[in-house]
């Protein structure tokens, strides 16, 4: 497998995920909202879809991106996605606030989460083609053989500390 398999597979998964947040968003209502389901949503989110697979896109492939002669295209592409995760973490820290102001007594959010929500569903899909079709692609000339499997054998070592991670910080938030 190529590294950028590793990164269409993950891809697949937000995807349906999205999906069943934008159904279940479009019928939810003050008096159906379940504020678990939508933590549910901001942790795979920021969990499996920023921390991980962006992590892999940010802290390694665009990294070693950076020591390579770029073309101007594929330059504005990487910087074009760079602020596109800064624009769904802003969006998903939204959603948390107003699911913290939903437990607080604030029945009125529940509409503004589920636009967000739609809005994620929508910029996803997108912002997915521009990797798996041009992207991805594209930049995947810049290594050789023996780097392709290298970034893929950091792209497993990056996967097996995640879980770590994740459970250091729920015991960080027990204590």
């Amino acid at each position: 497998m190529k590294p950028r398999g590793l990164l269409m597979i993950e891809h697949r998964l937000i995807e349906k995920v999205l999906i069943v947040a934008r159904e279940k968003a479009n019928i939810m209502t003050e008096k159906t909202y379940n504020p678990l389901f939508i933590d549910t949503i901001v942790d795979f989110i920021r969990t499996y879809a920023d921390r991980t697979h962006h992590g892999k896109e940010e802290d390694i492939l665009f990294k070693k991106l950076e020591n390579k002669k770029l073309n101007a295209e594929d330059k504005k592409i990487m910087t074009e996605l760079i602020n596109e995760h800064t624009q769904a973490r802003q969006k998903v820290k939204e959603i948390y606030e107003l699911n913290t102001k939903y437990r607080n007594g604030n029945l009125k959010v529940v509409s503004k989460i589920a636009e967000i929500i739609n809005w994620l569903s929508v910029f996803y899909p997108v912002h997915i083609a521009k990797e798996d079709k041009v992207f991805f692609v594209n930049t995947e000339k810049y290594f050789d053989q023996e780097e392709l499997e290298s970034l893929l054998e950091e792209f497993y070592a990056f996967d097996q500390k995640m879980i770590h991670e994740k459970y250091q910080n729920v015991y960080k938030q027990l204590i």
